[in-house]
């Protein structure tokens, strides 16, 4: 599952993002006079310059996860990189403006609104006379019903995805001219700004042939900024060209090269100078800092590594009086640290031409709850979970340490700045550990209760038991011979010890301090460092990776927490006692994904789970191989815990629908939860969403989509935490392109500097604004 910002529509068609909402509700947030959408928490990062200041020409590399199977945003298995295609190739009649909103875009349309409501709907377009396909042909009427009669799902023999919109159009007919189209609806739909974008030529969505093959590989026909010049899976490479025929501003690059690279080693292809520009993980983002002119000596080899690291071996020899019988192993050795010493000389140097450009994603992380079966079944439980959590703990523990506005997400539909938003998380109610508590008891769960122990889990115990009263009495042997021998020691060298202060007692305690195999960790609830304020400490640094440095490595299972040599008591207030109910304690399995990119996951994961220890409830942790983690664990639903993203929507009475739709059996007696992993639906949501999707006018539009969002909070089946963060790596030297936040990207403004336009410190001055070398 891919972890980068992905066109919202073209991720919902097929799943969720792998790295998302929950919870009596209260006034509505957009009752007040104030706009609850408020502004976009962060706006893009994109290098913004004048299309003057951009050279003419230039191939801008590109990183992206993979080729795409098919260059159709509305098959199955469409991904991230179709979705970008399609931005630069096709007709698009909205995209987003910088507050994620959907702005009509002037190089395909005139205008767009609706002239009739009664008896039915009509919008009437007026497209751009200058539009026209890469054939020459203009765009009109006859694409916009080949791509009605396509998605609309009267003819199951074209392989949609899904035909949300379309299946509630009844005509689609030329107006005055072929320039004009007239789109009459079946049944009002207030969503109809989603509709034709992409918008597909008549020779894609003509037939169902065309459109299941004829548009996965290649596209023939196109009308954007750029055409598709060659789609290459050997070389893992899709190559745009500048189009011809593109009748808007002209494209300042001559190709675009989407070249997929594994986010583990993107910093070491903008290092040897194979990509422009990347979207980046948290430890990579550090490097490139690192690498900046504001930097001093080699960071990126640690403290005191400026030359000195190579010589290390050579320096312990001479330490030692043994310079002259320095071993083949210490040379050896001596030149390999060189090598790599410099290397990553030479790969921090290339990396200074580079800068992070950070935003957020149109995309928030949350917690699900899986609501199907087991103990999360009961919503009570289910808010128990919720109000146990400091969600803007965690938001800052994520993007703090990066420099990025730490607000948890206060909507499941919406992000701050969108029109529909409104923080409706009072539906559910702030963090109370007392309130969780109170929860759990009212739906039978109590601390301290009496937990039945299995027939295999006693016997293990007792074998423990045994091994323990084995290993006691070899230590007590062990220590025997070791107060004979500190006797001696002691006879021999007591004057010595008497001098230093300190018996040789007290000395061997001094040097068993800090030894692995005497130490344990002492108290969740003393947090790391020796808190005791009841709450996880907050990373510092900037690495996203939060808690995987020092004792944030612990094995699963392991809790957090201060070292203390073996045998120290734990303090009194370490955890509370854990829920039981019929003799069972309250555990959840809480499935994680193990790939690259993950270490963030798993410390939010961490913390999560502190705090739930709080209230009686221990979390089995599991992570599972990314390619797995979604098929095998979240659609199936095994499951009680889980992390993962959904992208922001403009249109989320259509877009987040099946998302939050209550669950109904099928035909076979399974049960269909279209995308709703959590299972947790109710019949008032869907009627919310039912009456949105119908209603014409855009702020009672709003209110009820607001309303729906109320009730999503109260029934606890997923809890929004944060924004995900979006960092890229871009070179210095390029212009409008970068971190886009909620906003569609503009692919013909896209650049590299002229170099009279370029900034005095840290740009390239090796590369020029012409064609990429590749070297």
């Amino acid at each position: 599952m891919s972890h980068d910002g992905i066109g919202p529509r073209a991720v919902m068609r097929s799943v969720a993002f792998l790295t998302a909402g929950v919870l009596a509700v209260p006034a509505l947030a957009g009752c007040g006079s104030e706009d609850p959408a408020g502004k976009p928490l962060a706006g893009p990062d994109i290098g913004s310059a004048d299309r003057a200041k951009i050279a003419d020409g230039g191939t801008l590399r590109w990183a992206v996860d993979a080729v795409p199977d098919t260059l159709n945003t509305f098959q199955s298995d469409a991904d991230a990189t179709t979705t970008r295609v399609a931005q630069a190739v096709l007709p698009s009649m909205f995209r987003m403006d910088e507050r994620g909103r959907a702005v009509r875009n002037p190089d395909y349309l005139e205008s767009a609104e609706v002239v009739k409501t009664e008896p039915k709907q009509v919008v009437l377009y007026r497209i751009n006379q200058q539009a026209v396909w890469s054939d020459g042909r203009e765009i009109g009427a006859a694409d916009f019903a080949a791509q009605w009669r396509a998605l609309s799902g009267k003819d199951t023999a074209y392989w949609t995805a899904r035909n949300a919109g379309y299946d509630r159009i009844e005509k689609v007919e030329r107006g005055k001219g072929n320039l004009e189209v007239k789109v009459t609806f079946s049944r009002p739909y207030a969503d109809w700004r989603s509709l034709f974008t992409p918008l597909y030529p008549k020779e894609v969505m003509g037939t169902p042939d065309s459109f299941n093959d004829g548009a996965r590989k290649k596209l023939k026909v196109t009308a954007g900024p750029f055409t598709v010049k060659k789609v290459d899976s050997k070389e893992d490479e899709v190559t745009l060209a500048r189009n011809a025929r593109w009748w808007g501003s002209p494209a300042r690059l001559s190709e675009i090269v989407l070249r997929a690279v594994p986010r583990d080693e993107r910093v070491f292809a903008l290092a040897a100078g194979t990509l422009d520009l990347a979207e980046i993980d948290p430890a990579a983002a550090r490097h490139i800092t690192a690498a900046g002119p504001q930097s001093t000596g080699t960071p990126l080899m640690g403290p005191g590594a400026d030359g000195s690291a190579a010589d290390e071996p050579h320096s312990r020899a001479v330490a030692r009086g043994s310079d002259k019988e320095v071993s083949d192993e210490e040379v050896s050795a001596r030149g390999k640290r060189s090598e790599k010493a410099a290397e990553r000389v030479r790969r921090q140097k290339a990396l200074s031409g580079f800068e992070v450009r950070k935003s957020l994603e149109p995309a928030y992380t949350q917690l699900a709850l899986n609501g199907a079966d087991g103990p999360l079944a009961d919503e009570r439980v289910r808010r128990a979970v919720a109000r146990a959590l400091d969600r803007r703990e965690l938001a800052e523990a994520v993007l703090k340490p990066l420099g990025l506005p730490a607000e948890p997400v206060g909507s499941h539909l919406a992000l701050s700045g969108q029109a529909a938003y409104a923080d409706n998380s009072g539906a559910l109610g702030r963090q109370d550990t007392k309130e969780a508590q109170a929860l759990l008891a009212d739906a039978g769960w109590v601390p301290g209760g009496p937990v039945e122990e299995k027939k295999e889990e006693k016997e293990k115990a007792k074998e423990g038991e045994k091994e323990k009263a084995k290993g006691k009495e070899g230590e007590k042997a062990k220590e025997g011979q070791k107060e004979k021998a500190g006797e001696k020691a002691a006879g021999a060298e007591g004057k010595e010890g008497k001098k230093d202060g300190g018996s040789g007692k007290d000395a061997g305690k001094k040097s068993g301090d800090g030894d692995g195999d005497g130490t344990y960790i002492v108290g969740e609830d003393e947090g790391h460092g020796g808190r005791g304020d009841d709450k996880a400490p907050h990373d510092s640094g900037t690495d996203g990776h939060l808690a995987q440095e020092g004792a944030g490595r612990l094995k699963q299972g392991g809790a957090p927490g201060a070292y203390a040599p073996q045998g120290t008591a734990a303090p009194a207030k370490a955890g509370t006692a854990p829920v039981a109910k019929n003799g069972k304690a309250l555990v959840l399995r809480f499935v994680l994904p193990s790939g690259p990119g993950s270490g963030t996951l798993r410390s939010v994961a961490d913390r999560i789970s502190r705090m739930l220890e709080r209230i009686g409830i221990r979390s089995d942790i599991s992570q599972v191989d990314d390619a797995s983690y979604f098929k095998d664990h979240i659609a199936s639903g095994k499951y009680d815990l889980a992390l993962y993203s959904w992208p922001a929507t403009a249109f989320p009475a259509t877009d987040a629908r099946p998302i939050h739709a209550k669950p109904v059996p099928a035909a076979d007696g399974s049960l269909n939860v279209e995308q709703n992993y959590t299972r947790v639906g109710t019949d008032q949501v869907d009627q919310l969403f039912d009456q949105a999707i119908a209603t014409l006018d855009d702020s009672e539009h709003r209110e009820l989509i607001r309303k729906a969002d109320s009730r999503i909070w109260a029934v606890a089946g997923s809890i929004p935490l944060y924004q995900r963060p979006q960092l890229t790596a871009a070179r210095k030297d390029l212009a409008n392109a970068g971190a886009f936040g909620l906003r569609t990207p503009v692919y013909e403004d896209m650049g590299f500097l002229k170099k009279a336009a370029r900034g005095p410190a840290g740009t390239p001055g090796a590369r020029s604004a012409g064609p990429s070398s590749g070297s």
